[in-house]
């Protein structure tokens, strides 16, 4: 009896031991398989099939511009990128333009002086260019000019809405007394027309706007912040100013990006960033920032496909629905309506116009 149930105690010390083998492996298999997957340290470089461009900061940009112009690893290279055409920052089309006359040259030091201390008038950007005695052309004050008249603008319209009457009687007040300083006459269009020209404008705007963002999700094991830079990265991505963020740079010095990838930036900014588990991350293009000559949409379509294909994943739109390749179609068919549209207009994607309107 004795010896029986010793071998009894015995089977029983037998299995529990490799049931708990058989826990501890299991656990970490599935650990291991639900761990972040992580970047490659010996996978050696390989050409971009999206190739990478810098941008750079032009005096004059946007203040859209400027801030994608500030993206680390953008401020080298500009040397061998083409330059945007310069032009006038004012025009008729997206601006209120007061002309103001002076009775004698006024040097660009003096009128640089006067300038108000914001360039905002409420949400709206605020303007001041010079006529120059030289050129004859407007321009943006610069120091050691003379200019012969002055023009001051206030944009019509952005994506905060419309100019309205308190922004108008503000442009009126801030031109006003740079006119003063420099002893010039302002002319004044009226403020209702204006208004009500900014309304117009903004509508247009609201219904031809287009900032299109799928979604890629992890079909199995998450992805950790490294995996997700180093597959973005061999597509031309950069870091961004933001963690979390990286940009496909335009061809052209001091334009926005073409596209932008976002994830968690909590995960982005972990003690331990290869712990962070990311189920899903955002690709995103602003349709009217970009000319349709880039082919936005086609390289954001085939980044969606590269990413999906080599990262195991799923592209969805916001709501989670799959997005297929008859709906891809759909899309460019869309997005060519509403580039005409803007062609139209003469509001062309990636123009300044268009630029600062969808701001």
């Amino acid at each position: 009896m004795l010896e029986s149930l010793s071998s009894l105690q015995l089977s029983l010390a037998v299995i529990g031991g490799l049931t708990l083998v058989g826990v501890v492996a299991y656990n970490y298999w599935t650990s291991r398989k639900n761990a972040p997957r992580q970047a490659d340290p010996h996978r050696p470089p390989v050409e971009h099939d999206i190739e990478p461009v810098l941008t750079g900061e032009l005096p004059g940009a946007t203040g859209h511009d400027q801030a994608l112009a500030q993206e680390p690893g953008m401020q080298n290279g500009f040397a061998n990128l083409s330059q945007p055409e310069r032009k006038t920052q004012l025009d008729a089309l997206i601006d209120v333009i007061a002309l103001i006359d002076v009775e004698q040259p006024v040097s660009g030091d003096a009128a640089m002086a006067a300038m108000p201390s914001t360039r905002r008038v409420g949400t709206k950007l605020f303007s001041i260019e010079g006529c120059s005695q030289d050129t004859g052309q407007w321009e943006a004050v610069a120091p050691s000019r003379r200019y012969t008249a002055f023009q001051a603008g206030v944009q019509l319209a952005n994506r905060v809405g419309a100019l309205n009457n308190i922004e108008f009687s503000e442009f009126v007040v801030k031109t006003q007394a740079f006119a003063d300083a420099v002893s010039g006459t302002p002319s004044f269009s009226d403020m209702l027309e204006e208004v009500s020209r900014a309304r117009e404008l903004d509508q247009f705007a609201s219904v031809h706007d287009a900032q299109l963002s799928f979604t890629l999700c992890a079909r199995t094991a998450a992805w950790s912040p490294g995996f997700i830079h180093q597959h973005a990265a061999r597509l031309g991505f950069v870091p961004g100013s933001i963690p979390g963020r990286m940009v496909l740079p335009a061809a052209v010095q001091g334009l926005p990006a073409v596209l932008s990838l976002t994830f968690d930036t909590h995960a982005a900014l972990a003690d331990d960033p290869a712990l962070s588990a990311i189920r899903s991350f955002a690709l995103s293009l602003d349709v009217p920032q970009t000319s349709r000559e880039e082919q936005p949409f086609v390289r954001l379509r085939d980044a969606a496909r590269l990413l999906t294909e080599h990262m195991d994943g799923l592209l969805t739109d916001g709501e989670g629905q799959v997005l297929n390749e008859a709906a891809l179609d759909q899309i460019g068919l869309d997005l060519q309506q509403l580039y005409d549209a803007l062609d139209a207009r003469e509001l062309s994607a990636g123009s300044p116009q268009a630029r600062r309107l969808f701001s």
